[in-house]
C-alpha cells in the first residue's frame, strides 16, 4: 500500500505536466509574447540599441573631451652624425632619458565649426656621457589656450545638429514600426491556427452530421421513400466528410508549428476567439467605429519612419549643395596664446615664465580649376532637385496609402457586421434543413448547398475578424500611435532604452 501511495505521488507532477502541454492564449497575450520573445523582436532591439550608441556617440562629441598623454620614460643611447662649423662630419653618442606629460582638453564650438582647446605639459631632459656633465633639464607649459577656426566654410557640427537627431527620431520610428509588424506577424499566425481549429471544428461536426444522415438515408431507403442515388450521395457526402476531416487536421498541426516557432514555445497553443475589438471608445450607437483620415495622417506624418526620412534627405541635400559652394576657397585660423619656462630644476622651470603667442591664417584659393568646382556644385544642385522630386512622389504616395488604409478600416467593421450576421443566418438554415431533410421534405443538393453555404459563412467571419485586426495594427504601424488610448508610441520606446 505505501509502495502505491510513492509510486503515485512520483507519477503526480508527470501528470499535471500533461495537463499543462496546452497553452491557451488571447490575441493580446499572443501580441505581447511576440514583442518579448519571437526573434524579430529581437532584430528589431539590437537594431535601436545599435542606433541609440550612435547617438550617444554623437552627444559625447560635443562635450568636452580630457585627454592625458606621456612618456614614462623615454632612454636613448646611440651615435649619430654632426655636421661641424667648418662643414666637416663626426659622429657623437646621445645619452639620455627623457620624461613628458600633459593634459588635454578640448572643447568643438557648434556655433562657428571651430575647436578651442586647453593644455598643460611638463618635459624633463636628463643627458650624460662623451665626457659632458650630467645635465638636467626642466620645460614646462602651465597653460596654453589654442582656437582652430575654419573660416567661410560650411559648419559641419550646426548641420549635424540638425541631422543627427532626424537620424535618431528615424531609427525609433523604424523600430516601433517593426515592433508593430511583429504584432501583425503574430495576428496573422493566431487567425491562421484559429481559423485552422475552426475548419477542424466545422469538419468533424460535418462528419457527424453525415454519419447520422446516412443512417437516415439508409433505413429510408429500406421504407422506398427515397432513391438509391439518394442513399450513394449521402456516402459520398460522408466520405468527402472523412477526408475535409484529414486534411484540415494536417493544416491546423502546420499552423500550430508555425506559431510555436514565432512565439518560441514549445506547449501547444489553443488561440481563443476574440470577443472584444480595438477603439471600444470610438464606437457609437447605430455607428461603426471610424477613424479620421487627416487625424491619421497628421500622426504619421509627425512620427513615421518614412516621413522622418525624407525630412532627413532633404536636409542632407542642403547640405551637399552647401559643401560644394563652401569648397570654392579654404581659409583656416589658428591661435595659441600661453606661458613657457625651462630650468634645470623643477621649481625654476615653474618661475620667469614666458610668453608664447602664435597666430596663422592658411589661405588656399584655387585660381584655375578648369570648372571642376562649379562642376561639383552643379552636381550638387541636381541631387537636390532630384531628392526634392523623389520626395514629393514620396509624400503623395504615403498619403495615398493611408487614405486608402483608413478607408478599409473604417469600411472593415461593417464588414465584420454583414459576417456575423450571415454566420448566424447561415448556421439556423443548415440546422433547419437537416431536420427537414429526416422528415423527407428536401433533396440532397440542397442540404449540401446549406453546409456549405454554413461553412463558408463561418470562415468568412474568422476571415473579417482577422482583417479588422490585421487592419487596426496596419495603421498603428503607419501612424505609431495608439488609437485606443490616445498616446503617442514613441513613449515606449524611450522606457525600453531607460531600462537598459
Amino acid at each position: 500500500m505505501n509502495r502505491l501511495f510513492f509510486f503515485c505521488l512520483a507519477l503526480l507532477p508527470l501528470s499535471t505536466q500533461a495537463q499543462t502541454d496546452t497553452l491557451r492564449l488571447t490575441l493580446d497575450e499572443c501580441i505581447t509574447m511576440a514583442r518579448r520573445q519571437s526573434i524579430e523582436a529581437a532584430v528589431a532591439l539590437g537594431e535601436l540599441r545599435s542606433a541609440y550608441w550612435q547617438w550617444r556617440s554623437y552627444r559625447a562629441d560635443l562635450l568636452p573631451e580630457v585627454t592625458l598623454s606621456g612618456t614614462a620614460p623615454s632612454y636613448n643611447k646611440r651615435y649619430s652624425s654632426y655636421q661641424q662649423a667648418d662643414g666637416s662630419l663626426s659622429f657623437v653618442r646621445n645619452d639620455y632619458l627623457g620624461l613628458d606629460g600633459g593634459l588635454h582638453i578640448s572643447q568643438k564650438l557648434w556655433p562657428t565649426g571651430g575647436t578651442l582647446s586647453v593644455e598643460s605639459s611638463l618635459d624633463y631632459l636628463h643627458q650624460s656621457g662623451n665626457g659632458v656633465s650630467t645635465q638636467n633639464q626642466f620645460m614646462s607649459l602651465p597653460v596654453a589656450i589654442t582656437l582652430q577656426q575654419p573660416l567661410f566654410s560650411v559648419n559641419y557640427l550646426k548641420w549635424n545638429r540638425r541631422i543627427e537627431p532626424l537620424r535618431y527620431r528615424e531609427a525609433q520610428a523604424r523600430f516601433l514600426t517593426e515592433t508593430e509588424q511583429v504584432a501583425m506577424q503574430a495576428i496573422s499566425h493566431y487567425f491562421s491556427l484559429l481559423l485552422a481549429g475552426e475548419q477542424v471544428n466545422i469538419a468533424r461536426q460535418n462528419l457527424q452530421t453525415a454519419e447520422k444522415l446516412y443512417e437516415v438515408a439508409q433505413a429510408k431507403r429500406q421504407m422506398g421513400t427515397i432513391s438509391e442515388n439518394d442513399v450513394l450521395q449521402m456516402r459520398l457526402n460522408m466520405l468527402t466528410a472523412r477526408s475535409a476531416l484529414t486534411n484540415s487536421e494536417s493544416s491546423r498541426q502546420a499552423s500550430q508549428f508555425a506559431l510555436r516557432s514565432f512565439l518560441d514555445v514549445e506547449a501547444d497553443i489553443a488561440p481563443i476567439m476574440p470577443e472584444d475589438l480595438p477603439l471600444p471608445s470610438l464606437e457609437r450607437e447605430g455607428q461603426g467605429v471610424s477613424l479620421s483620415y487627416e487625424d491619421v495622417l497628421t500622426h504619421a506624418l509627425e512620427n513615421n519612419a518614412q516621413a522622418t526620412t525624407m525630412r532627413r534627405r532633404q536636409i542632407e541635400a542642403d547640405y551637399a549643395v552647401a559643401q560644394a559652394r563652401a569648397n570654392r576657397q579654404s581659409i583656416n585660423l589658428y591661435a595659441q596664446v600661453g606661458y613657457t619656462g625651462n630650468a634645470d630644476n623643477l621649481n625654476g622651470a615653474y618661475r620667469n615664465l614666458l610668453s608664447n603667442e602664435v597666430v596663422q591664417v592658411g589661405i588656399t584659393i584655387p585660381l584655375l580649376d578648369w570648372g571642376k568646382r562649379k562642376g561639383q556644385r552643379k552636381v550638387a544642385e541636381s541631387n537636390r532637385d532630384i531628392v526634392q522630386g523623389q520626395i514629393r512622389q514620396q509624400t503623395q504616395n504615403f498619403r495615398q496609402d493611408i487614405f486608402i488604409l483608413t478607408e478599409q478600416f473604417n469600411n472593415q467593421a461593417e464588414q465584420l457586421r454583414i459576417a456575423c450576421e450571415a454566420d448566424t443566418i447561415a448556421r439556423r438554415r443548415y440546422h433547419t434543413n437537416v431536420e427537414t431533410f429526416k422528415i423527407g421534405t428536401i433533396s440532397t443538393l440542397e442540404l449540401s448547398d446549406a453546409q456549405t453555404a454554413k461553412d463558408q459563412a463561418r470562415i468568412g467571419r474568422i476571415t473579417q475578424l482577422y482583417n479588422y485586426w490585421y487592419y487596426y495594427y496596419q495603421l498603428r504601424s503607419v501612424a505609431l500611435w495608439d488609437f485606443e488610448h490616445q498616446c503617442d508610441l514613441t513613449a515606449d520606446v524611450e522606457k525600453l532604452i531607460s531600462e537598459k
